[in-house]
């Protein structure tokens, strides 16, 4: 398994999703990281290496479209890091604008079970790799 030891950054503000992605990813092997909020999640973005950052949209402080733009101006540690987006449906126009700012791609939190994220993730870590 290549993707063993890949560093993902959660971001998430719901406590409880935030730690059923944490486990669920760790029992893959991954080594997880995560911010409640958006300027924790900047921080951590600017001065650690990731391979993904898992950005959910709406959180405290600055929400995920800010933490974007943020990094266009003060880039991540890890250049031309894979972000994706955590959203619910219906922000179509925000995850548009997600785009606009570089994210790679979008996961809808609701519609998606556990063997399904993982999926995902494995899917957008071979992106970065390659």
């Amino acid at each position: 398994m290549e993707d063993q030891g890949k560093r993902i950054l959660i971001v998430e503000d719901d406590q409880f999703l935030r730690e059923f992605y944490q486990e669920l990813l760790q029992e893959e092997g991954y080594f997880i990281d995560v911010a409640p909020d958006g300027d924790i999640a900047l921080n951590k973005a600017q001065n650690n290496n990731y391979d993904l950052i898992l950005l959910d949209i709406m959180l405290p402080k600055k929400d995920g479209l800010q933490v974007l733009r943020d990094l266009k101006l003060k880039p991540a540690k890890t250049p031309n890091v894979t972000i994706v987006i955590l959203t619910n449906l219906g922000q179509d126009t925000v995850i548009k604008e997600c785009f606009n700012q570089g994210a790679q791609g979008y996961l809808i939190k609701s519609a998606l079970n556990p063997d399904q994220v993982l999926a995902e993730v494995k899917t957008y870590l071979q992106k970065s790799a390659g």
